[in-house]
């Protein structure tokens, strides 16, 4: 079988092009949000901390299916640049609640324009029909495939959800 066959099976392979398409993704994300200095995992933090602000830090690190470490380091420099508030959890003094500043909200508001560009840049080469099932099948993909999952992922209003 000729090398390129291989080649060509390799290209195809789901785990290579969602690789390559993070990559992508990342890049235009931090292209866009260039101005206000944000990554992608940056602005998650902030943008799941707005939404449920006083949140613990394993708790932050499953909505976003972060691990400990991975949160631990983009809270180190969220917090270095003021961006974010860590305090004594009232439920548990042993963790820390972690909310938004006055400045990491006006941060976030003003990277919301740039992240919006990131996503249509992003999504430009599929048309509307397309961009719905992509995400779907991403979707599909991650839910089926959660229990493989390095790190948890369990949106901060799930719990609340299954209580109700």
């Amino acid at each position: 079988m000729p090398a390129f066959h291989h080649l060509t099976q390799l290209y195809a392979r789901p785990g290579f092009l969602l690789r390559r398409a993070h990559q992508i993704s990342t890049a235009v994300f931090e292209d866009e949000c260039r101005s206000v200095g944000l990554t992608p995992a940056q602005f998650g933090v902030l943008s799941v901390l707005r939404a449920t602000p006083g949140l613990d830090q394993s708790t932050l690190a499953r909505a976003l299916g972060f691990d400990k470490v991975t949160v631990l380091r983009v809270l180190r420099g969220l917090e270095t640049r003021g961006l974010i508030e860590r305090a004594p959890a009232p439920a548990s003094r042993r963790n820390l609640a972690v909310s938004l500043s006055a400045e990491g909200l006006e941060l976030l508001q003003q990277a919301q324009e740039p992240a919006d560009r990131a996503y249509d840049r992003l999504m430009a080469p599929l048309s509307k029909a397309q961009q719905a099932q992509l995400v779907e099948l991403l979707q599909l993909l991650a839910k089926g495939l959660e229990n493989d999952a390095r790190a948890a992922f369990v949106p901060p209003d799930q719990k609340a959800r299954t209580e109700a």
